[in-house]
């Protein structure tokens, strides 16, 4: 007789060994392994020179025809409604604007004497950053939030960051005479808000076939990412950053900028689920938007703001934060896609 183990966890019921190694399984997406492993090719093979200009156009197409998907798929009546909530784009800026820089400027108060004066402006600095678009999009999508209400969320974030984090920057640390660039307005119309629209008008005709190949969107949804991934990680190799800090100054800037990490993502989801009891696609878009800082935004911006060798060195912080978030963003989408799909975690009906 074959013996079954019964396994006991609180508050979840009782698993046989089959269940709960499947759902163990589910929770360990393969995704994450493959993030993991682009982050280490990047470290071993970065793309420099003609290479990097060819991985960065392939990005940006896989970012033009994600958004162009998106537009087909999204029902004109659900893009008016994700402009509409003005309640979760206002929590969101909270969260990128307010909450962010007064957790910055508390863990510089904090930050171990040791640690590189510089690493800590950079501590700071990547906390005035707008949030990210493109993955904070795609990530929702793949935990079936509000994508509408993260499009208008996050590129309202982008836009309003060209002049908030300039002069957040040169009020907290001090960096008179700041430029502004524009040319994120010209990014978010031409990769994101032009390819949208073009899908919008495209509906009538390919919406029922995008509707039938989702699965194919999912595809993009993570394609796009770990192109982004590739040619982020390999400009920050190409830079040399990682060989102008000792092992033990990355081990501590990484344990701060994970709690960073944690206490924006406790704060958010607290907000959205207790304080403003959002519907889980709204509490989603929060999640992801309001947590997530821009390396696309903050590099040019930095170049501007800071000068000589001391730029390589404040950006590295936003660098580490903004592999990390994708990683442990993408573990969140893949356990929010599991409440929505309804397989027993706790919280999906509330």
């Amino acid at each position: 007789m074959t013996n079954i183990m019964i396994i006991v966890i609180p508050n979840q019921g009782v698993l046989s060994d089959n269940a709960f190694m499947t759902r163990i399984l589910r929770i360990c997406d393969p995704y994450i392994a493959l993030m993991l492993t682009t982050v280490a090719i990047a470290a071993l093979f970065p793309a420099h020179g003609f290479g990097a200009q060819v991985a960065g156009d392939v990005a940006d197409g896989g970012i033009i025809l994600l958004f162009f998907l998106y537009g087909a798929r999204l029902s004109p009546q659900a893009a008016v409604s994700g402009i509409a909530q003005w309640r979760l784009h206002v929590a969101v800026l909270a969260s990128t604007f307010v909450v962010f820089p007064l957790l910055g400027v508390g863990v510089a108060a904090i930050a171990p004497a040791s640690l590189p004066r510089m690493l800590v402006t950079g501590i700071v600095f990547l906390c005035l950053m707008p949030s990210t678009v493109q993955s904070s999009i795609a990530f929702t999508a793949i935990a079936r939030g509000n994508v509408a209400a993260a499009l208008c969320a996050a590129s309202g974030s982008n836009i309003l960051g060209v002049f908030i984090s300039p002069m957040l920057a040169g009020w907290l640390l001090q960096t008179g005479g700041a430029a502004l660039n524009f040319n994120v307005f010209e990014d978010i119309l031409l990769q994101l808000l032009a390819p949208f629209l073009a899908g919008q008008l495209a509906r009538p005709i390919i919406g029922n076939l995008i509707a039938k190949n989702k699965r194919w969107l999912g595809y993009v949804d993570r394609g796009s990412i770990l192109m982004i991934i590739y040619t982020a990680f390999s400009k920050g190799v190409i830079a040399g950053i990682w060989h102008q800090i000792y092992l033990s100054d990355l081990v501590v800037l990484t344990i701060i900028l994970s709690t960073l990490l944690t206490a924006a993502l406790m704060i958010t989801g607290f907000v959205g689920r207790r304080l403003m009891k959002m519907s889980i696609e709204n509490e989603i878009v929060l999640q992801f938007c309001g947590s997530k800082k821009s390396l696309a935004s903050g590099l040019p911006m930095a170049s501007v703001l800071f000068t000589g060798s001391a730029v390589s060195m404040i950006v590295l912080p936003l660098m580490i934060f903004h592999q990390i978030q994708l990683i442990v963003c993408a573990f969140l989408a893949r356990r929010y896609s599991l409440r929505v799909e309804g397989d027993g975690e706790p919280g999906v009906q509330r």
